[in-house]
């Protein structure tokens, strides 16, 4: 009986260690968000293993994007994005791949997809032919969605060496950020996650200029079709012409509450005879995050010379807890130092312009920076942000917010 009850005690030490071995892999994964109507979203990331402790890079392009809020209970793995509210909830399957959903965490209801993630792959997508063509260029398209009279318009931009891509689309709101993928025969496929974006673009190359049967996948539903045509000479609308003051000379005057509930105005003595940086911004906005990262670092860099940035920020509640929960995670990550502040109005909203900064024409995209002279003066409206997925227009931005920031300063 005895040697019964020690080998039923093996046994069962021995399934638990079975158990216990059963680990998240370090290395390289391939990610599949699995749409209903059999769309199927590719990303890459990578789960690295220190002391014990799990953490995750998203891999788009030239973008690592860490994640350090994993967490293994037995079979279980969670996994919250560091931004946008969103996290994995996923199981270890027997063959070491997981399975699970993502969920989005919207103000009012909770979105979510089926998620696959499988260990040891490192592509993101298999290139099966040589190319045929490459697509190295500038690409102006038109999307049109199934629910939209009007088509939208964006700039494809991409880079091909062999049969990998990199890429991004600009557009009058801001860019796409990091698409990466292959052209294979004659077929493109690129895409990108970031926790917000989720998309993936494929098209057939019919010549050297021309992109037909296009689809976008955009997130967990959203849908369209696209055609394009290359053209170096595309060029989209001025992007100080989209907002702007509704007169010349125009001074602000607004005051919302900061995380910890205090009132700030742009009239406090803090912002006296000071060039001054609006952001029209958002926790939810992939681009208002790239905004975010390059002003919190010049402003270390750049606030004695008598700067100061101010963020407003439209988060998709109007309840201030949790718009303060949203925004929390987003100014630890870019150790913002500058006043953020909760407008109380949504990105949603049409009268935002109106319940906010009434001086303005209209806020048609975040982000949206507006630059104030020492003597309170609205010189410029910017709408959108070439983050750094747009590669030279990056590089453009920043010398010329350099060479106007110089000129606000004298």
């Amino acid at each position: 009986m005895r040697r019964l009850l020690i080998f039923g005690a093996a046994l069962t030490l021995a399934a638990c260690g079975a158990q216990q071995s059963k680990q998240l892999a370090a290395g390289p994964w391939q990610g599949h968000l699995l749409r209903e109507d059999g769309g199927d979203i590719v990303f890459n990331f990578e789960v690295q293993d220190s002391a014990g402790k799990k953490t995750i890079y998203i891999l788009n392009a030239g973008e690592r994007m860490l994640v350090d809020d994993v967490r293994q209970e037995g079979d279980s793995v969670f996994i919250r994005m560091p931004f946008y509210d969103s996290e994995f909830r996923t199981a270890l399957q027997a063959d070491g791949s997981l399975e699970g959903r993502w969920i989005r965490h919207l103000a009012d209801r909770d979105q979510s997809i089926a998620f696959k993630g499988l260990p040891g792959i490192a592509e993101r997508f298999a290139a099966t032919a040589p190319p045929q063509y490459n697509i190295t260029g500038r690409w102006p398209t038109y999307f049109k969605f199934p629910d939209r009279k009007d088509s939208s318009f964006a700039i494809g931009e991409f880079v091909q060496e062999g049969s990998a891509v990199r890429g991004t689309y600009l557009t009058t709101t801001g860019d796409y950020r990091y698409l990466q993928g292959v052209v294979s025969g004659d077929t493109l496929k690129v895409s990108t996650f970031d926790g917000s974006f989720a998309y993936v673009f494929t098209a057939k190359i019919e010549n050297d200029s021309t992109l037909g049967n296009g689809e976008f996948l955009q997130g967990i539903t959203n849908k369209a079709a696209f055609t394009a045509r290359k053209d170096s000479a595309a060029r989209l609308q001025d992007a100080t012409t989209i907002a702007t003051v509704k007169t010349p000379n125009t001074k602000l005057d607004f005051s919302f509450p900061d995380l910890n509930g205090q009132q700030v105005s742009i009239n406090d003595d803090r912002f006296k005879n000071k060039a001054v940086v609006i952001q029209i911004s958002g926790s939810w906005c992939p681009n208002c995050m790239d905004e975010t990262k390059y002003l919190s670092e010049w402003y270390k860099q750049h606030k004695d010379r008598g700067a100061e940035i101010i963020m407003l920020s439209y988060e998709r509640t109007t309840d201030f807890e949790k718009s303060k929960k949203a925004l929390a995670s987003f100014v630890d990550r870019f150790n913002v130092t500058y006043p953020v502040l909760i407008t109380g109005v949504t990105p949603a909203d049409p009268q935002k312009a109106e319940k906010t900064l009434p001086q303005l024409t209209a806020i048609k995209g975040f982000p949206t920076t507006i630059y104030l002279d020492r003597q309170g003066i609205v010189r410029k409206v910017h709408t959108g942000f070439n983050g750094p997925g747009t590669g030279e227009h990056y590089e453009e931005y920043k010398r010329a917010f350099n060479a106007l920031m110089d000129e606000l300063l004298k």
